[in-house]
């Protein structure tokens, strides 16, 4: 049996970490070393998928996915109600911010705006890995009135025909899949009557 000294001023003081060999502090550092392995594994088991923040006429909202598959686009997880709103004013511009783990990989920005006379038209803006972290939507001209803004990160998986062969875009490349989507639905804002003298 080990034996360990007790100074008076341990016994005096009451420290019976000291009187009991050491025990109480190793198993005080064990304690503390088991709580910080919680925490650390509480942390990352509790990371949903990357959130898109979409800001415009003042407010600002955080979009979970509506999908979001593995890179392979095998696995899925769908999250119906995940689309969000705002309120935005015609002419007015919508800013995307997109966390690291989108900007690391292709993605790409969907707008549908309605012009002047009410025609429904769509812009896409590709952007390649490590290149940008946010990207200001916008309708054309200050009577367009944005609609639906989507965010997707593409995946390795290419689209193919029946057949199996993969679809090329007009460069010849393969049409990678969307892995991912957030989606924003634009509620029309009105604008205030214009103040007669």
């Amino acid at each position: 049996m080990r034996r360990s000294r007790v100074s008076q001023r341990d016994v005096v003081r009451g420290d019976r970490g000291a009187v009991v060999h050491g025990r109480r502090r190793r198993a005080g550092k064990l304690a503390a070393l088991a709580a910080g392995a919680l925490v650390v594994t509480g942390c990352a088991t509790s990371v949903g998928p990357p959130e898109v923040t979409f800001y415009g006429d003042g407010h600002v909202v955080n979009a979970k996915p509506v999908l979001h598959c593995d890179v392979l686009v095998r696995t899925c997880d769908k999250y119906p109600d995940a689309a969000v709103t705002l309120k935005v004013r015609p002419g007015a511009p919508v800013q995307i911010s997109v966390p690291s783990e989108i900007r690391d990989t292709p993605w790409l920005v969907n707008v549908q705006y309605a012009d002047a006379k009410g025609n429904l038209n769509v812009k896409q803006q590709y952007f390649s890995p490590g290149t940008r972290l946010s990207y200001t939507a916008t309708p054309d001209g200050p009577e367009g009135q944005l609609v639906v803004v989507e965010v997707q990160q593409l995946g390795a998986a290419y689209a193919a025909d029946q057949s199996g062969k993969p679809i090329l875009d007009e460069n010849g490349n393969p049409q990678l899949v969307a892995r991912a989507y957030w989606s924003l639905q634009v509620q029309p804002l009105a604008q205030p009557a214009p103040v007669q003298p």
